[in-house]
């Protein structure tokens, strides 16, 4: 558990002083206690236990029901609000190059007159990301709860537009694999890219009209805040428009991918038809001569097998020659 408590000096609007809680979890819940006037705290758990979360219930006045969907940890983006507390459920989300698979964990932000409590889970946690924005623009937090509402979701859209940058550098990649001159089965690959972006879309697409609700009038916030939010929406839209292309090129690429599956399965057919055909003609002349009945042409002449073979060789030439004109060979 992490506490961080901002407090706003008097006559200094533009100054927002920040200290940690210390002592462990009496400590914390001590300190939610003395929240003053122009104070606010930022409470922070990791994976937290049911017991963990029902301790800062009841000092924070959670709903049961938002504590049970913090717990849980399988939330779709989403934004809840019961009473004066604003829950907002975010997809976190980062992308593994070496085995071009998309991780997602979970974040959940809990949003007060005074407090802020996120709640993460996963191994990739925004909210140390969020705390050094916070301490390099300090002009912002004299929003209250809501600058860490911000910066928290601004760290998670920035994370979702690296992300789609690396899909895009490993589709563009595998595009070229896809219309190389070697003949590689990548299938299971351009499916398996497939399924992640599929991760990914679940991720984005929820959080667009969350993004687009905090960026309008109706949301709310301090006037100054508005900005931050429609510059957070933008960035979203943004990358929601990436991972939905992403998506459309991956079926392009599979599509196309599929086709020359067929070419080449149809040249290899061509080659076997052309190649039985230009033998199908020697054997058809052995199997005639072979068959050893007493009166068949040319038997005794001291030329005829000869003939016979040169016949055969002919034809198959004057085949091969015709299949490799028309591309068959």
């Amino acid at each position: 558990m992490r506490c961080l408590i901002y407090r706003e000096p008097p006559g200094s609007p533009q100054q927002v002083d920040c200290r940690q809680a210390d002592g462990g979890r009496a400590a914390v819940l001590e300190s939610l206690k003395r929240v003053g006037e122009r104070e606010f705290c930022w409470v922070h758990l990791d994976d937290p236990a049911p017991g963990d979360l029902e301790e800062l219930a009841g000092p924070l006045g959670l709903h049961p029901l938002a504590v049970e969907d913090a717990v849980q940890a399988h939330q779709r983006p989403k934004r809840e609000r019961y009473g004066d507390v604003l829950a907002v459920a975010l997809k976190t989300l980062w992308y593994i190059e070496d085995g071009c698979e998309v991780e997602t964990g979970e974040v959940m932000v809990f949003t007060g007159p005074r407090f802020v409590l996120t709640v993460g889970h996963g191994s990739v946690d925004p909210t140390t990301e969020a705390v050094r924005r916070l301490g390099e623009n300090p002009q912002t937090l004299r929003f209250g709860p809501v600058a860490v509402l911000h910066a928290v979701l601004d760290t998670v859209v920035d994370s979702y537009t690296e992300a789609a940058a690396q899909v895009r550098a490993d589709l563009t990649a595998l595009e070229r694999r896809v219309f190389s001159p070697d003949r590689e089965d990548l299938t299971e690959e351009i499916y398996s890219l497939k399924r992640e972006v599929l991760e990914f879309r679940d991720a984005v697409q929820p959080l667009v009209p969350v993004a687009q609700d905090f960026a309008g009038s109706q949301a709310g916030w301090p006037e100054g805040a508005m900005p931050y939010f429609r510059d957070v929406a933008d960035h979203l839209h943004r990358t929601d428009t990436e991972v939905r292309s992403l998506d459309e090129l991956l079926n392009s690429a599979l599509d196309a991918h599929l086709a020359r599956l067929g070419t080449w399965q149809n040249d290899d057919m061509r080659r076997i038809s052309a190649w039985a055909a230009i033998l199908a003609t020697p054997t058809l002349v052995a199997g005639i001569y072979g068959m050893n009945f007493a009166h068949m042409p040319e038997l005794s002449w001291v030329y005829g097998y000869p003939l016979a073979v040169t016949v055969m060789i002919t034809a198959a030439t004057l085949l091969h020659r015709a299949f490799r004109r028309n591309g068959w060979l």
